[in-house]
């Protein structure tokens, strides 16, 4: 398992990724509507802290392991509905 700093640091990366694709997006792709691009930024934001705050404080009673790949598999079912939103918007 990869540290705790490590874990934040790819959620990070993924989650402004997510943001900046949804900006370009935005911008150039052929639909303009801003309330469904403030939806999706708004809910890349709301997985980030979700996430960055599940990491600092894990669920008492439940394995580390098996606690940090829930997390894991979760994150990665999280960004990719926000990747198919990102897609289905350009």
């Amino acid at each position: 398992m990869a540290n705790k700093r490590k874990l934040k640091q790819d959620i990070n990366i993924v989650c402004a990724d997510l943001f900046a694709e949804c900006i370009a997006a935005s911008l150039y792709g052929s639909e303009k509507d801003e309330d469904t691009v403030n939806g999706i930024l708004t809910s890349i934001i709301v997985v980030h802290d979700d996430f960055i705050r599940r990491i600092s404080h894990p669920e008492p009673g439940l394995p580390q392991k098996t606690y940090f790949t829930k997390l894991k598999v979760d994150f990665t079912k999280q960004a990719t509905e926000i990747i198919d939103q990102i897609n289905a918007m350009g």
